[in-house]
């Protein structure tokens, strides 16, 4: 596999927007996944020092991070962060939606990875679910779910659509729509 050097510099992410971060709280309940991280850009030059930052905080210094290159176009060697280097590599074998960060002093944690693209309310359910503590759903698992909840409340959107588009509830006894004027409402000559 080959890789691409990205030499244009990067936006400062960490100064203009936070870390989208969910956490699962401290427990002794070990799950699949630590929390979530829903980046804005698929730049991790650009996306990875906010993220450092916001866990350095809470986990300790993040020195090594490992992705699946088959979600981000240029997997940077190194990454500087707030006064120190992040080590980056990549593993095809690593889920694409899966992202492992590790620190000396603490140890490991795997965040699922949203989409940037991923609608807002997609997002929260992500975030909420891989927060939970001791689950057993892997990043995997949490995406293919997602598709299928996401699947869901599209068609019933467009069966809402459709249902509005066709006059609703405004249909004759012989399944004919009707206009709205047509109904029995006072001021329209129905008694």
């Amino acid at each position: 596999m080959t890789t691409t050097t990205d030499r244009t510099a990067p936006r400062d992410l960490a100064t203009e927007f936070p870390a989208r971060l969910s956490l699962t709280p401290k427990t002794t309940l070990a799950g699949q996944l630590d929390g979530a991280w829903w980046p804005y850009s698929r730049d991790l030059t650009a996306e990875l020092p906010p993220l450092a930052a916001a866990l350095d905080e809470t986990w300790g210094r993040v020195t090594r991070v490992t992705v699946n290159p088959t979600r981000w176009p240029v997997v940077p060697h190194t990454v500087a962060v707030a006064g120190h280097t992040v080590h980056v590599g990549w593993f095809t074998e690593q889920h694409p939606d899966k992202l492992i960060l590790l620190s000396y002093t603490v140890g490991r944690w795997d965040l699922l990875v949203i989409p940037p693209e991923t609608e807002p309310a997609a997002a929260a359910r992500l975030m909420a679910a891989a927060a939970i503590p001791g689950s057993a759903l892997t990043a995997g698992a949490l995406m293919a779910n997602e598709t299928v909840i996401g699947r869901g409340i599209r068609d019933a959107r467009r069966q809402e659509a459709t249902w509005d588009g066709e006059g609703g509830a405004c249909m004759s006894p012989f399944g004919n729509p009707m206009d709205r004027s047509t109904l029995p409402l006072p001021g329209n000559g129905w008694r």
